[in-house]
């Protein structure tokens, strides 16, 4: 029997992933260490941050608590880690495993947390004169699995 609340948080890594990709995507090469303001972090340490939340979500849903804090890597091998992160998240959950934790709880803190994120990048990226292409969310096919 397919639990609804688990195919939406299926959804929500999804729509990181699709979010995350329009992003990241297209980049300048300075872009991962452009900072806004001395006490801001930069492009390529929020993406380490939300490679993080990814694999962290993935050791909750385990019933693990890990608190992450990794050295950001190169900007495309952060890029490559933040899919990676979201594949494992997205492959966990499509056994049937127990989840450790409601679907609700990683929705209101690291799901929420990682799109949170995206959207600071996003904003970056206009202020460092690389904005994003528009793009319609509501319209996107976004679906698991395209990673």
């Amino acid at each position: 029997m397919i639990d609804p609340k688990r195919e939406l948080l299926r959804h929500m890594v999804a729509t990181v992933a699709f979010r995350g990709r329009v992003a990241v995507s297209g980049a300048p090469p300075d872009f991962a260490t452009f900072r806004a303001a001395n006490s801001a972090r930069t492009p390529v340490e929020i993406l380490a941050h939300i490679g993080d939340l990814l694999y962290g979500s993935h050791y909750l849903l385990k019933g693990e608590i890990v608190y992450m804090k990794s050295e950001p890597l190169p900007w495309e091998e952060e890029i490559v880690r933040f899919f990676g992160g979201l594949r494992e998240l997205d492959s966990f959950l499509t056994t049937d495993a127990p989840l450790a934790h409601p679907v609700e709880k990683l929705v209101q803190g690291p799901i929420g947390d990682a799109l949170t994120h995206i959207g600071q990048i996003v904003l970056l990226r206009r202020i460092a004169g690389s904005p994003v292409e528009a793009a319609s969310y509501f319209e996107a096919e976004i679906t698991p699995d395209v990673y």
